[in-house]
């Protein structure tokens, strides 16, 4: 009786088996090995399959993880002719137009061209408007299933983002993420009727046998489009309000170097940026170089305080110039301020006390630190081209490249460059990787966070003085101390920097680069924000023209993050 039992058990079970076979094999029968002949029954009054374009999708991430598409590949149609088969071009014209936009004469031009069996004349059109055209059942007219990238953002991070264009004959990254991570995004081109069933029999073999498969995934990105978007839109009130070349800013997580928004005006629509005028492709925050100006003052005091050259009790004697090598400094103003405390060297941004400072740590110990700051290379961010700053001046025996560097003059560095040391500042003393993409969700792989190791540069003791220092600056000097919160501590420094006449040398008379960070709570920051602008117009101080913005975007973040203030009755917690 057992020995029936497990016969019928095991009857059932290949009965399972080959019903299960039977339809799996079906369906690749219907779908692979007779695919292409019904997919050409099915489509062929209008519809053209073809090996077409397809990539990976890039997402920004809401600050509660959910995520937002960045960059995607949507599908749609190709309007494409053959002048062989059309009789009357205008009457095809006129019928098409009554459902698209297109050009007259160039349709009619195209469509004249006799002998030629294949001529494109719009591309990404949608289902409804394809089914349209198809209704119109013209001879010489064919819609082909297409593909193309698509930024949902339209404007939004532009110029981090760049987008997808042709490289020859293959469409890739051309700058920005996209290019970056283009090793990842990039899909081999597949027919549009390739399936589940045909993915499964047609690589096996490979998935099971090939070693070293090309990774392939999608990207999260650190941006948050909400961040993303406040940036943008008070950079381009700078842009107006100033008429600048251009205005450029960061938001950045100090402590792990995430990046939440980063973004420049004038920007374009990465959808149509073929259309951009007047747009310089390309992102400034990496692969341009600049003097800084005074911002460079609040490392040369944390290296004072780091060395122990100085200390907040320090006082010096300011006789309002010094001449080192032939070459006279002097104060912003021209006047000597007598004998001043060390703050006052971040409060009245005075030339002569960093140059003081400078001195009082050493020449090559002061040039070492900028050079572990990083300030001489580049920073490791994902973004192509990134260049490295010119630190060469610093190789030099005269006092004066080094007195000069301490205020931000005679080197260049990327405003990312800049970024990353002052994060130093805010950090507890670690040197960051500052960094737009945090996690990849590949196609056969498991998920893989990115991570990035920190490196100590200061003591913690001085990146906890410096703020406080940098506190008092907002609190006491900024607009006269109009713009001090009652709720949250704010480290901040100002930075107005005479630009550099290219190809000719010297300085512009009347041409600045005004530049501005800022970080909190400073008592302990979750936020660094770098604003810069080129060339604004009628207007000498970076003061003038960056502490608003800044503080529009510091209060949008208290707000948006409900960051927990840390000063009690004006007193630090």
């Amino acid at each position: 009786m057992k020995h029936i039992y497990n016969f019928r058990i095991k009857l059932l079970g290949l009965g399972f088996f080959l019903f299960f076979f039977v339809i799996i094999a079906q369906l690749y029968i219907v779908q692979i090995v007779k695919g292409e002949e019904y997919g050409r029954e099915a489509n062929r009054q209008y519809i053209q399959p073809k090996n077409t374009f397809n990539r990976g999708n890039i997402f920004f991430e809401y600050k509660d993880d959910k995520k937002f598409s960045a960059g995607m590949t949507i599908s749609g149609f190709k309007l494409t002719i053959n002048p062989n088969l059309i009789e009357n071009a205008e009457d095809v014209y006129e019928k098409l137009s009554n459902i698209i936009e297109i050009d007259k004469d160039i349709f009619l031009y195209r469509a004249n061209k006799k002998g030629d069996p294949y001529e494109e004349i719009k591309d990404r059109l949608d289902f409804e408007s394809a089914e349209k055209i198809r209704e119109l059942d013209l001879i010489g007219v064919s819609l082909e299933m297409d593909k193309w990238r698509f930024y949902p953002g339209n404007n939004l991070a532009s110029h981090t983002l760049g987008f997808v264009a042709y490289n020859g004959d293959s469409l890739e990254g051309i700058y920005g993420v996209e290019k970056y991570y283009d090793y990842l995004l990039q899909r081999e081109s597949k027919n549009l009727f390739v399936n589940f069933f045909a993915e499964i029999f047609s690589n096996l073999n490979q998935v099971i046998l090939e070693e070293g498969i090309k990774k392939e995934g999608d990207i999260i990105m650190t941006i948050e489009p909400s961040v993303q978007n406040y940036l943008e839109n008070r950079l381009e009130e700078l842009s107006d309000n100033w008429k600048t070349e251009l205005a450029g800013g960061i938001i950045i997580n100090p402590n792990n170097g995430e990046i939440y928004a980063l973004g420049f005006s004038p920007t374009f629509d990465s959808n149509n940026f073929n259309k951009a005028e007047g747009i310089k492709f390309g992102n400034p925050m990496v692969e341009n170089v600049y003097e800084m100006g005074s911002i460079i003052k609040a490392l040369t005091v944390a290296i004072g305080l780091d060395t122990g050259a100085v200390s907040a009790d320090t006082i010096y004697n300011d006789k309002g110039s010094i001449t080192l090598d032939g070459k006279t400094i002097s104060n912003y103003d021209g006047k000597a301020r007598g004998v001043v405390e060390l703050q006052q060297i971040l409060n009245q941004s005075l030339n002569l006390g960093a140059v003081f400072v400078a001195q009082e740590i050493g020449n090559k110990k002061f040039a070492k630190y900028l050079f572990d700051l990083g300030l001489g290379e580049e920073t490791g961010i994902d973004l192509p081209n990134e260049t490295y700053g010119l630190l060469s001046n610093l190789e030099s025996n005269r006092d004066i490249e080094y007195a000069t560097a301490s205020f931000g003059q005679g080197i260049a560095i990327t405003p990312i460059g800049a970024v990353k040391a002052l994060c130093t500042l805010a950090n507890g003393g670690f040197l960051i990787t500052p960094h737009l993409v945090k996690e990849i969700e590949y196609d056969i792989m498991p998920s893989e966070k990115l991570f990035y190791e920190n490196e100590r540069i200061f003591k913690e003791e001085t990146s906890r003085e410096i703020s406080r220092m940098l506190s008092v600056v907002v609190d006491d000097a900024l607009l006269g101390g109009t713009v001090k919160s009652d709720d949250y501590l704010i480290a901040a420094k100002t930075g107005t920097a005479q630009m550099v006449r290219e190809n000719i040398g010297g300085y512009y008379e009347n041409k600045y680069l005004h530049s501005f960070f800022g970080y909190f709570p400073a008592s302990k920051p979750e936020f660094l924000v770098f604003l810069y602008i080129i060339d604004p117009k009628e207007v000498k101080y970076s003061s003038q023209t960056l502490t608003h913005p800044f503080m529009d975007i510091f209060r949008f973040l208290i707000n948006y993050y409900e960051v927990i203030p840390d000063r009690e009755n004006g007193r630090e917690n």
